[in-house]
């Protein structure tokens, strides 16, 4: 791992989870991690219904941009989470591979997003006691 560890996100359209999880990792992580996310069909804009979910938390995503997954991004990152996109990853040796199954917020009214944006803060938090013990160990 590099002296700072790179979270790769990816879903599908790169507007809902996989921009919640990235805006908690560069949130609570107070810059000791890099974070990236990308999806593997982008869609024009954040899933405005994150941005409101987000946002109850101080945390803001709106001028993010959804961003198609790379063979680069995958290779640059140490950890890559894939949230429901199924085998559109490349597969690199020596990654960290996780695959969160989380529902699809798109569609979805804020009183359904807010316990998927709950449980994507709950493996964040525990993604970055990982990732920093593991920076201590090395």
């Amino acid at each position: 791992m590099s002296e700072k560890p790179s979270v790769l996100f990816v879903c599908v359209h790169n507007a809902g989870r996989s921009q919640m999880a990235a805006g908690y990792l560069q949130a609570l992580s107070g810059g000791r991690i890099d974070v990236l996310s990308a999806g593997s069909e982008p869609k024009d804009q954040i899933n405005p219904v994150a941005i409101e979910a987000m946002a109850e938390e101080g945390i803001d995503i709106a001028n993010n941009t959804p961003k198609v997954l790379t063979t680069e991004a995958v290779r640059d990152s140490d950890v890559v989470i894939t949230m429901g996109c199924g085998d559109v990853c490349p597969i690199f040796p020596g990654k960290r591979y996780e695959d969160w199954q989380l529902d699809d917020p798109a569609g979805q009214g804020i009183d359904a997003v807010r316990p998927i944006r709950d449980d994507i803060k709950q493996r964040i938090e525990q993604l970055i006691s990982e990732l920093l013990a593991d920076q201590q160990n090395v």
